[in-house]
């Protein structure tokens, strides 16, 4: 098979934009149906969209999470959802097929990371930029930028160590907020992203400074404010309404009709002004505040109706704990001041055409959208609302400052005292020429300001700044050190050998030979080490023998992987290999034996035990015996009759080559393999081109006739080389 070439099949930039765990479709979104669909499910999809209607934009791909779950939509178990010839919805599966909320998958990030690449080496198409969204999308999208040298955009949407005070204030505890957020998590991540992030998308200057810079990585990176769009055909003003029906679509008069209906049901006085909040069930959105602020005001009451549409929902009880309080708290409150014909509260409500609907009927009343929450990165329904000519009210937090500074559209109030939020209700409704002017103001400045046309020439001005810069520091560089992933992606090919009494030796003469090899065959072989040695011994010795700086290092026995010229272990590898393991428990179990004797500190690793060991009789059951009984799971290695290596039980030189052939979709029939011990034996077992050199210890005699393995008359390098002409490797990697 001939090494697959990656190429940019466009020369405009190639947009791969993630958000991972709110259900994502092109059509009849979701919004509100719980914690995770909220507002950034509609904004990545319309970003998308907005981009792909760009001339100066290639290409655009959303990638999110499969999901095939009884429970949601079979769409959201469609692989490749293609919304026009330039934008589809991606979807990776991760951490299995159900759907989960956001803070149970951070686990699964890593297979998401290596299943990722699969595809883009399947699409032979290099984005030429990755921008994530919230930390987990984040995340990923900084494994992939530092893996392929590509330039790195982060938005937040919303950040932990807001969250943690904020629920800190609540009263919750730090033990209950890590427990039930994974929030030490979320917010150690942040800093990583933050301090390798090329370039983080805000929607306000607040965010930046009250929600950044409460980071101590907060000044590392560059940031530019660029406010989201908002559909101005989809949200156009309340007197369109008034046009004749042949002007407007069967699905907007559907919707209007549909949604008088709805309200109609509720309300008493049905004709009165209507106030109306739109948002999900979470309480940080403070629906019981602007309830009980409604319940208090007798005055408000007989001036308008008020409507509270708090997410989608069925059955109250099947919900998250969150969700359940917020709406239970909704409905006792409605109880408690008998607002019975003077609320509604809508179980369901269609996001493309009834919202908008909804908006315009407000309007149409002379009535107010009020967003009580109380905090705001930004407030998009406030954008949606003013763009139909519906005036609002909003907390006095983040976002909404700039939207009022902008439009002029209506009050800002602290939503923690009540009576400010019926008061300024009741202020915009009694007085018709404020009503006009903010109802005016809203329609114009929206257009002016929060058009997707605007954001999207923003953001694709700041993509070209980008990828410009990419490409003269690739074009400067000879050998970029952060590209591994760009190189690993084009072969096909890959011999890895053992250090010691392999590829080193004592004929530096055909050590010397097989350097000049790799060099001449650079552009269509990898080449790896796989070594007991750690990755900072593996790279002394190397440079001693001048030898090339490999792709891949796996060392301490297969139990941590280095790409390239970096100092960070692959958090892939270490996310797969961590599943049971117990390191900590195996030292407690093994600590009476007196045949071991735990080797020194610098030899351990935090998925390596290491002992020194002489051979006996019954010594290897005996350790058996004893992590079996106690239900460990591991994997034993021992070699040269004198170094015992206990490992995760997914962990091993073996089993990393296996790891680079799925991750790379690097057939292991194409992986030429070399070592001359018996903690190599596992690699050199099974599909891959083994080659055992002719100095081997005793502990691989057994594998003579075995299936592709091949057995040297030379020694070390020599062996290597007289392998790799035994089985062709060298022809067949370049085409031959």
């Amino acid at each position: 098979m001939k090494s697959v070439q990656i190429q940019h099949t466009f020369k405009r930039p190639y947009v791969q934009l993630f958000s991972l765990h709110g259900l994502i479709r092109s059509k009849n979104l979701e919004m509100g149906r719980d914690a995770d669909t909220g507002g950034q499910v509609k904004y990545v999809l319309e970003l998308g969209t907005a981009l792909s209607s760009r001339e100066d934009i290639g290409r655009v791909d959303l990638f999110t999470r499969l999901i095939a779950d009884k429970r949601v939509s079979s769409d959201y178990s469609q692989p490749v959802e293609v919304i026009n010839d330039k934008f589809r919805i991606v979807r990776i599966q991760c951490g299995g097929r159900k759907y989960m909320r956001k803070e149970l998958l951070w686990p699964h990030l890593e297979e998401y990371v290596d299943k990722t690449i699969k595809f883009i080496k399947r699409s032979q198409a290099m984005p030429d930029i990755v921008h994530g969204h919230y930390p987990d999308a984040g995340y990923v999208a900084m494994q992939l930028a530092e893996i392929f040298g590509l330039p790195f955009v982060y938005t937040g949407h919303s950040l932990g160590r807001a969250k943690l005070a904020r629920l800190a204030e609540q009263g919750m505890s730090e033990a209950e907020i890590i427990k039930k957020f994974k929030i030490d998590h979320r917010i150690d991540a942040e800093e990583q992203i933050i301090a390798r992030a090329d370039l983080v998308v805000t929607s306000t200057r607040h965010e930046i400074e009250e929600q950044y810079g409460l980071y101590h990585n907060k000044d590392v990176p560059d940031y530019q404010v660029v406010p989201p769009g908002i559909g101005i055909d989809t949200f156009y003003p309340f007197y369109h309404d008034m046009l004749d029906d042949a002007e407007r679509s069967e699905n907007a008069r559907y919707a209007q009709a549909s949604m008088l209906k709805e309200l109609n049901r509720f309300f008493m006085n049905p004709e009165k002004p209507l106030v109306l909040a739109l948002s999900r069930p979470d309480k940080r959105k403070n629906i019981s505040g602007l309830v009980r602020a409604y319940g208090e005001d007798l005055e408000l009451q007989s001036m308008a109706n008020l409507a509270v549409f708090a997410g989608l929902r069925k059955d109250i009880d099947a919900m998250a704990d969150n969700e359940r309080e917020v709406l239970t708290e909704m409905l006792l409150a409605m109880d408690k001041y008998d607002l019975y014909g003077k609320m509604a509260i809508p179980k369901k409500h269609d996001f493309e055409y009834e919202v908008p609907a909804l908006y315009r009927i407000a309007a149409e009343r002379r009535g107010v959208f009020i967003n009580p929450a109380l905090t705001e990165p930004f407030g998009l329904t406030l954008l949606e609302a003013s763009a139909t000519g519906l005036p609002i009210v909003a907390t006095d937090d983040g976002g909404p400052n700039d939207i009022v500074h902008n439009c002029k559209n209506g009050i800002l109030v602290n939503v923690a005292h009540t009576e400010q939020i019926s008061s300024a209700l009741r202020k915009i409704i009694a007085d018709k020429e404020l009503w006009e002017r903010y109802s005016k103001n809203g329609i114009m400045n929206v257009r002016k300001h929060y058009t997707w046309q605007t954001h999207t020439h923003k953001y694709a001005a700041a993509v070209r700044k980008l990828t410009a810069a990419s490409r003269r520091s690739t074009l400067d560089t000879v050998k970029p050190s952060d590209s591994v992933g760009r190189r690993l992606i084009k072969l096909n090919h890959f011999m890895i050998t053992d250090i010691d009494n392999t590829l080193v030796g004592t004929d530096n003469a055909q050590l010397e030979k097989l350097v000049q090899l790799l060099k001449e065959n650079r552009s269509r072989m990898g080449f790896g080490v796989a070594t007991g040695r750690t990755a900072d011994s593996a790279r002394t010795i190397l440079e001693k023998y001048r030898i090339p700086f490999p792709d891949v290092i796996i060392c301490s026995v297969g139990s941590a992987l280095f790409y390239g010229k970096s100092d960070k272990p692959s958090p892939g590898w270490a996310s797969h290999i961590a599943s049971r393991w117990n390191r900590d428990k195996i030292v407690e179990l093994l600590k009476d034996l007196d045949f071991l004797e735990y080797q020194e500190e610098e030899t351990q690793r935090r998925f390596k035990v290491s002992y020194y060991m002489d051979p006996a009789k019954d010594r290897l059951s005996t350790i058996h015996h004893r992590l079996l009984h106690f239900r460990c799971r591991y994997n034993l290695i021992y070699s040269h009759d004198r170094y015992l290596d206990i490992l995760p039980y997914r962990a091993s030189k073996g089993k990393a080559i296996r790891y680079l052939s799925y991750k790379w979709e690097i057939p292991l029939t194409n992986f030429l393999v070399c070592g001359d011990s018996g903690n190599d034996e596992e690699m050199l077992r099974g599909e891959p081109r083994a080659v055992v050199v002719a100095n081997y210890s005793h502990e691989l005699e057994h594998l003579k006739g075995s299936r592709n393995v091949y057995f040297a008359e030379s020694e070390c390098a020599g062996g290597i080389i007289e392998g790799m002409q035994h089985y062709g490797f060298i022809d067949e990697a370049n085409g031959g």
